[in-house]
């Protein structure tokens, strides 16, 4: 499927710094919920993510993220997830976190 640039724009994808992060033992797939900042108007957003094989909570405080932020929430067992943070598989299917090489200022927009 092509999509077009217009389309591209309506996916507001932004930069954020994980500011807390607990184990979710209630989740179906080992997950860990995270708040993650985003700084300005956005400010701290809530989700969950399944980061268990390469992440610990305590790794992940202080790290910097991407999620895209204008999805609806979504009730993930007791937890209303407000963003989905984006990774890729790594060889195993796991996910690997995508995030910036360089430290930017949160609320940063991808383009």
């Amino acid at each position: 499927m092509t999509v077009t640039y217009d389309d591209f724009l309506k996916l507001d994808i932004r930069v954020g710094t994980v500011t807390r992060a607990e184990p979710f033992p209630e989740a179906r797939k080992p997950a860990i919920k995270l708040w993650v900042d985003f700084g300005g108007d956005l400010g701290e957003r809530r989700s969950s993510a399944q980061v268990t094989a390469h992440y610990t909570p305590d790794a992940l405080v202080g790290r910097q993220v991407l999620a895209v932020v204008n999805f609806p929430p979504r009730q993930i067992g007791p937890v209303k997830s407000e963003v989905l943070v984006l990774g890729l598989p790594d060889p195993d299917g796991e996910v690997v976190l995508i995030a910036p090489d360089q430290r930017v200022p949160d609320g940063g927009r991808m383009h």
